[in-house]
């Protein structure tokens, strides 16, 4: 079963989608897996399912991370130009990635880019996720209250009086509130 890598995330059969990575990967040269690294990265450029798009993000990553740099008479080391890591920093993972990978094209790739890459792409499938939470999280209209603060006093939580006297004297402990909330608060 060779096929193209992205079979291994669009395929309707179940035998190809359900490949483990590390298998297609195996006994493929360079060249083979950079055809494959630039095909992903079209292919989620262009895909609107988020699961599709986010899983070539961590295929690309891995790809990067473990496959490359391990192939023999890869190029160990190499140059990370320093606005890429800036863009790394700064969490402007797709402008890192493109510098990245103008980097690859005009001096040939080698494990230090890679590292880069994979740093990028496993930060920017992370941020796809984190964006989507966010973006269905502001949508459900009972989370409104958690988005309309300007300041920490628009906060409307807040603490009953109950809790805040004691019942009877001095001695006697505080209430005490236990309270269940999902993972997600």
């Amino acid at each position: 079963m060779s096929g193209r890598i992205i079979d291994i995330i669009t395929s309707d059969d179940r035998a190809q989608r359900d490949r483990a990575l590390e298998l297609w990967c195996a006994g493929r040269p360079a060249a083979e897996l950079l055809a494959a690294c630039a095909e992903l990265d079209a292919h989620r450029r262009n895909e609107s399912n988020l699961y599709k798009r986010v899983r070539a993000l961590f295929f690309l990553s891995a790809i990067h991370r473990y496959h490359l740099p391990a192939l023999p008479g890869y190029a160990p080391q190499g140059r990370v130009p320093y606005a890429g890591f800036r863009f790394l920093l700064e969490r402007r993972f797709e402008e890192a990635i493109g510098l990245f990978q103008r980097e690859v094209a005009a001096h040939g790739p080698n494990a230090t880019l890679s590292s880069a890459l994979a740093a990028a792409y496993y930060a920017l499938g992370f941020q796809t996720l984190a964006d989507q939470v966010r973006r269905t999280v502001r949508s459900t209209r009972g989370n409104a209250w958690m988005f309309r603060l300007g300041h920490p006093l628009d906060q409307s939580l807040r603490v009953r009086p109950e809790l805040l006297a004691r019942p009877e004297g001095a001695d006697t402990p505080y209430p005490v509130l236990r309270e269940l909330t999902a993972v997600r608060m």
